[in-house]
């Protein structure tokens, strides 16, 4: 039986998290020296090897051939501050609206070097973060969140719901904003000139090269941590030392990522929030899809007197789900939910893709 190595910068993570618990308002001074050659290998293990590849070609399989030595050339540049991200590789997948949705493709070692600022990223944050977050979180998931969803509006007096879409949310996160949110716990010179390093690496389109002066990295495992540092401060902070605070009646907050709805008790709270949110946003240089947002009457009331005037309850979307007012078989309330349209079109969408890129290899008999 073989015994596994655990790099030394593993067994630091968790003493690095137990500090950011502890000290509340501890900035970390020295992290980039956690960057080791066993780090480094350790994060590559954990990466998926069917992947396509960056700009640079190179396949998980091709850079795990001569794996130390290109860890060795990777730390011995990250130490020296030579280290430079490439930019990211831009393809296109099918929208149902026959759209287009860009998808970003890092270069293998781009993605170590994620990965490696990821966890340690979450070792600190992660003891920050306020449980109305579910996104790309350990131990939580969108299962999580509609749980979550269903429990408020079955137990608490909601009677309004604010379902809001930051508009392109990845692609307009203030680059200077998201570093000043960043050095709310983090202060090492070297770590975040090398995640400003990712921030400005670039796309690469049809072989035309394009600066990127704002939004996340694409395509990698950085970017969900960047946006939900982003989003703490700029929304889930900010609600729940400010917005609370001054409200008389019930309120919530359930996000995943960049999809949130929040539950409301009173209406006019609920529009005070919708109004002092747009310019909470603005002033992250965020945007609120108008189209894409809106303030429904939703809850056991609602759906008591709809049923009384006859009239239809309105719905929301959250996680590729539909949310409805429905009722039990006697006649009890309960929070009714089915994949929304736009979801199940995007698996109609997936379906056809995966069968016209297997019909040649598929044998008709």
């Amino acid at each position: 039986m073989t015994t596994k190595l655990v790099s030394k910068t593993l067994k630091v993570i968790p003493v690095i998290a137990l500090k950011a618990k502890e000290d509340p308002n501890c900035k970390f001074t020295s992290l980039a020296h956690l960057l080791t050659d066993d780090f480094l290998k350790e994060c590559f293990r954990e990466l998926k090897r069917r992947k396509s590849p960056g700009i640079d070609g190179v396949t998980v399989n091709e850079y795990d051939e001569q794996l130390d030595e290109n860890l060795a050339d990777l730390v011995a540049r990250l130490k020296a501050k030579q280290y430079k991200p490439q930019p990211v590789l831009r393809v296109y997948i099918p929208k149902p609206n026959g759209d287009k949705r860009p998808l970003g493709i890092p270069a293998v070692e781009d993605k170590i070097v994620q990965m490696a600022l990821k966890k340690i990223l979450e070792a600190i944050f992660e003891q920050d973060f306020i449980d109305t977050s579910y996104g790309f979180r350990p131990n939580r998931s969108c299962h999580d969140a509609l749980k979550k969803i269903d429990k408020i509006i079955m137990n608490a007096p909601v009677n309004f719901v604010v379902d809001m879409d930051i508009s392109k949310f990845f692609d307009t996160v203030d680059h200077k904003q998201l570093m000043e949110c960043l050095r709310q716990r983090i202060v090492d010179p070297s770590l975040l000139q090398l995640i400003s390093r990712f921030l400005k690496s670039g796309i690469m389109e049809e072989g035309v090269y394009c600066e990127t002066d704002q939004g996340t990295p694409q395509g990698g495992v950085l970017s969900p941590v960047l946006a939900n540092v982003y989003l703490h401060y700029a929304l889930d902070l900010w609600f729940e030392t400010e917005v609370i605070p001054q409200l008389t009646g019930y309120a919530q907050l359930v996000r995943y990522a960049d999809d949130f709805v929040v539950c409301f008790e009173k209406e006019a709270e609920a529009r005070a929030f919708g109004v002092a949110l747009r310019q909470r946003m603005g002033e992250f240089g965020l945007t609120i899809s108008e189209e894409k947002s809106k303030i429904l009457e939703f809850g056991r009331c609602t759906c008591q007197r709809a049923r009384k005037y006859g009239i239809k309850c309105e719905t929301f979307d959250f996680l590729g789900f539909t949310h409805f007012c429905d009722k039990t078989r006697r006649g009890k309330f309960k929070l009714g939910r089915k994949t929304s349209r736009k979801k199940f079109r995007q698996k109609i969408t997936d379906m056809n893709i995966w069968l016209k890129s297997i019909r040649n290899l598929v044998e008709l008999k």
